[in-house]
């Protein structure tokens, strides 16, 4: 069974960091990309950054600086370190398990395999 497991999220002050975290089940982590969705309120869900089986990287040109995410194959873990959080960067998080060869993330596509996701608040 397919599972995705996200936390990290909370509350904090526009500036403050966060590091989220994506435990995957082994049968969805063995060779495919990983990415981090966000969705917030009343908006639709944007592919925010991703991450190949090989350590091949992007982010969402407005989080670039701020965002790095990376992956621990041993512990099937994806994170998504933040910094310099803004209040516009609220919202629920989800990791995601897809096909991406690394290069724009408009190539990513995401399999249907989503967790229960993380909500991230940044206040003003």
């Amino acid at each position: 069974q397919v599972q995705l497991v996200e936390s990290g999220g909370g509350l904090v002050q526009s500036g403050g960091s966060l590091r989220l975290s994506c435990a995957a089940s082994g049968s969805i982590w063995s060779s495919n990309a990983m990415g981090w969705y966000r969705q917030p309120p009343g908006k639709q869900r944007e592919l925010v950054a991703a991450v190949t089986n090989g350590g091949m990287t992007n982010q969402l040109d407005s989080v670039k600086g701020r965002f790095t995410i990376s992956r621990d194959n041993a512990k099937n873990t994806v994170y998504l370190q933040m910094t310099s959080l803004k209040p516009e960067d609220t919202a629920v998080y989800y990791c995601n398990a897809g096909a991406w060869t690394g290069w724009g993330l408009e190539e990513y596509t995401g399999f249907n395999y989503w967790g229960q996701g993380t909500q991230v608040t940044v206040s003003s």
